[in-house]
């Protein structure tokens, strides 16, 4: 190669990674901002958690719901509460009201922020319909929840510390694609239980603690269904639950995840999965576990975590 082709390459090379680079950076721009408003809470963008902090504050600060619709998009979507007030750290589930006035079916996205902007960081979901596209049927109506809670550290911020209200504020766009919509019947009280949705809703809410084969933090949940409380082999339990009189059923089941300290007075358990469509499915997932034999684990079913006493 001569010199004069050497020093074009030199010259040519660099341009086409710039360019490559550029257009990577195109390409994958709305995703990056996107992953940029959720690592900083910038333009009142909320946070997606699986569970609260376990930290209630007595400081209360007020909540307000905004609901949009865009013209395009033929939905009633309201709020079934306009205003609701809660204690800094505390989990709290709202509904907003969602109908579809056409005759066919239509699938929507909501886009969503906080105000002021800078509480963002702070305001934390843990179930909200605005994480997928969501499916309508014709003239259906749906109550959806949300599920959400504000970090108390928002009292210690000094950019937020003397905010006293947020805004929380929706706004529902046609979707383009339809593909991977879930559908909005879930919620409705008489959808029947299900297992694959139940699945994840464990896999998300509740593995970082429990699994359904081996003791954690939480004992095993594999056959928890019908096993008498406080009994799963190798794990340590709190002196609550050994001294609780009862047999896991589906009822007792819902009433434990709703409210566990109310359940069983003095259990170390933190978690509440406060939307009963939710726990629905995880029963009904915990219930298929529940058939299948786990004898051969016996007492060596134990995982790192066996000496902790969670619950």
């Amino acid at each position: 190669m001569n010199l004069q082709r050497r020093r074009n390459l030199k010259v040519v090379a660099p341009c086409i990674v710039f360019i490559g680079i550029m257009l990577g950076l195109v390409a994958y721009s709305p995703t990056l901002y996107r992953m940029f408003c959720a690592a900083t809470g910038f333009g009142g963008t909320t946070q997606r958690v699986d569970a609260d902090s376990g930290i209630v504050s007595d400081r209360t600060i007020t909540v307000r719901f905004d609901s949009n619709v865009a013209p395009d998009l033929p939905w009633q979507f309201e709020p079934v509460q306009r205003v609701v007030s809660v204690r800094l750290g505390e989990e709290k589930l709202v509904f907003f009201i969602a109908k579809n006035l056409s005759d066919k079916a239509i699938v929507g996205h909501a886009t969503f922020n906080v105000t002021p902007e800078t509480t963002g960081i702070f305001f934390n979901k843990i179930q909200c319909f605005c994480f997928d596209d969501e499916r309508l049927e014709a003239d259906e109506k749906v109550d959806m929840p949300v599920v959400f809670f504000v970090d108390p550290a928002l009292a210690a911020d000094s950019e937020t510390t003397n905010v006293h209200t947020i805004t929380l504020s929706y706004t529902f766009f046609r979707s383009a694609t339809s593909d991977k919509a879930k559908d909005l019947s879930r919620f409705l009280a008489t959808a029947e239980p299900d297992v694959i949705r139940g699945r994840q809703l464990f896999a998300e809410r509740c593995a970082a603690c429990h699994a359904v084969d081996v003791n954690k933090a939480g004992p095993l949940l594999g056959g928890v269904v019908g096993r008498k409380a406080g009994s799963a082999a190798g794990y340590k339990y709190s002196s609550a639950l050994l001294s609780a009189d009862l047999t896991w059923s589906a009822d007792n089941l819902d009433r434990w995840l709703a409210d566990p300290g109310k359940f069983i007075a003095g259990v170390k358990m933190p978690v509440r999965v406060l939307d009963s469509s939710s726990r629905r499915d995880i029963i009904a997932y915990l219930e298929t576990e529940s058939r299948i034999d786990r004898s051969a684990y016996g007492s060596v079913a134990q995982g790192p975590f066996d000496q902790h006493r969670k619950e």
